[in-house]
């Protein structure tokens, strides 16, 4: 696999939201080949393993458990989300004098598609009987991700190796945000 995604990634430059959709579907990855890289999501919302990465990209499998993530965004960076197995409800919010507001969610099935805009904030979670299993393609890496906690109306800057969820470790609380 690592050929092919080198093959494949390394190519882009700066890419635009396009690019790497097209970029995700061509590297034709099977949920086959994602299994060896998945493990118990461990009292989180999700395992996520790091499959490749360069200066321009990342490319992650995460395998979902029965809790919801935290409303979060990506920092600096845009990606596409693709559903490998079962159903993934994925909830977009809007930023309104820095509080994320609901505005829908919708589920997405197997092999769908959906993106994940900079600065944007959605939360997911696995919306069906068979085990969540996505891949997830972003440009630049993703750095300055921000964690939304809406009952403590709250955010926190987390670093690199954090999910989306609130961080337990002070570590990896690179900045914490009283909201309004």
């Amino acid at each position: 696999m690592k050929e092919r995604f080198q093959s494949i990634l390394d190519s882009l430059k700066s890419p635009s939201a396009d690019e790497l959709r097209k970029a995700l579907a061509s590297l034709n990855i099977k949920l086959e080949e994602l299994v060896p890289h998945l493990q118990p999501a461990a009292g989180k919302p999700y395992y996520r393993k790091l499959l490749y990465q360069n200066d321009e990209v990342e490319l992650l499998v995460m395998n979902w458990s029965d809790i919801e993530c935290a409303p979060h965004d990506h920092g600096n960076s845009k990606g596409w989300i693709q559903v490998m197995n079962g159903d993934s409800e994925n909830t977009v919010f809007e930023v309104r004098e820095d509080v994320p507001i609901e505005l829908f969610a919708e589920v997405k099935s197997q092999g769908s598609f959906f993106f994940a805009p900079k600065k944007g904030v959605h939360k997911m979670k696995s919306a069906g009987r068979e085990s969540l299993v996505t891949l997830h393609l972003y440009s630049p890496p993703i750095t300055g991700m921000k964690v939304y906690d809406l009952k403590k109306c709250s955010a926190c800057v987390v670093s690199a190796d954090c999910g989306a969820w609130w961080p337990e470790e002070q570590r990896q609380k690179v900045r914490e945000i009283q909201l309004k």
